[in-house]
């Protein structure tokens, strides 16, 4: 018999639901919010509203895009955390819901493991162990993968996320949220000329709180000399703050590697659709020798087909949640 898993992904502004079968993505629907580009941010009650809206649809869509029936589902994956309460809430009361009306079994998930997993919703995916480099707007990690169910966080961000840093300077400079797409958009067409500096943390965590600091003087600075610095020289100053988030990622990542010895290396989350990260990655690869592996950009950003194969392994494993389960806004 097949084991049909239905996967629910509200942890911040997109409403997702794919429906897996036999651990192969069938269906992998989103609907996203572009109201919150209004405010610069995402708003977490204008989040939540509109989660209530899409999550129906979103459901629907999937079983019809999947070809599957709802009385052939096996269980429901939904991510418990970590992320916004009030969008987690919709996301767990559905699949609670769901789940308790169809007696099926439910697979709680931890929406950063999930994230590693994403290789796994396509060929070809890294073997055991992997280092990856999981990287997003609210959390930047080192993890060890020992297996579907075995991973150790080696190294994180004392503060902002690299995700976040993107999002940041991209205010200072005027573009529009969210701004990590079109900082790597510019960069494209510029020269990282100008030098920032890079966070002197020790270990593998990361820090880019200084980074932020050190560009928004130097966009005062420039500014007092030509009030035109920005718009005479946008490209540059993207590839140039592109450059160094991308470098401070990738030095922590090779020390990583030298210290566990370990040389499957991957990347995922949102900034793994970054063209400076991805490139960075595989001309690093090339040169020290590493297997590298980028999930395809549909399963980088938020999405509940990462979700899926993180249940369905939990679901070959026998582990199950309860339903009196709630969401954790915060889950290490």
């Amino acid at each position: 018999m097949r084991v049909v898993i239905l996967a629910i992904e509200s942890s911040c502004d997109d409403t997702s639901a794919a429906v897996i079968v036999d651990g192969e993505v069938r269906s992998n629907c989103v609907a996203n919010q572009d109201v919150h580009r209004l405010y610069g941010g995402v708003v977490p009650e204008v989040a939540s509203r509109a989660h209530q809206v899409n999550i129906v649809p979103v459901v629907e869509a999937a079983f019809a895009q999947a070809g599957v029936d709802k009385t052939e589902v096996s269980a429901v994956a939904f991510t418990r955390g970590p992320g916004l309460i009030g969008s987690l809430i919709v996301g767990v009361s559905f699949a609670k819901a769901f789940a308790l009306s169809r007696r099926l079994p439910l697979i709680e998930v931890h929406h950063m493991q999930a994230h590693v997993l994403a290789h796994f919703a396509g060929q070809p995916h890294p073997a055991f162990p992997f280092l990856c480099l999981t990287v997003s707007g609210g959390h930047t990690q080192i993890v060890l993968v020992r297996d579907y169910h075995d991973m150790e966080v080696l190294g994180r961000t004392l503060d902002d996320a690299a995700g976040e840093a993107f999002d940041k300077t991209g205010k200072l400079l005027g573009l529009d949220y969210p701004a990590g797409p079109l900082i790597d958009k510019w960069a494209q067409q510029g020269t990282p000329r100008f030098p920032f500096p890079e966070p002197q943390i020790p270990g593998l965590d990361f820090s880019f709180s200084g980074l932020k600091t050190s560009f928004l003087y130097f966009l005062r600075e420039q500014r007092e000399a030509d009030p035109d610095f920005i718009a005479n020289n946008m490209a540059d100053i993207c590839a140039s703050v592109q450059s160094r988030i991308v470098s401070v990622l990738m030095n922590k990542l090779v020390k990583a590697a030298a210290q566990t010895g370990i040389t499957t290396i991957a990347l995922a989350g949102g900034v793994a659709a970054n063209s400076g990260l991805r490139q960075a990655l595989e001309t690093t690869g090339r040169r020290l020798d590493w297997q590298t592996f980028i999930p395809a950009m549909a399963y980088c950003t938020d999405n509940a087909a990462m979700i899926g194969i993180a249940g369905y392994y939990k679901y070959l494993a026998g582990q199950f949640a309860e339903q009196t389960v709630t969401p954790k806004a915060r889950w290490g």
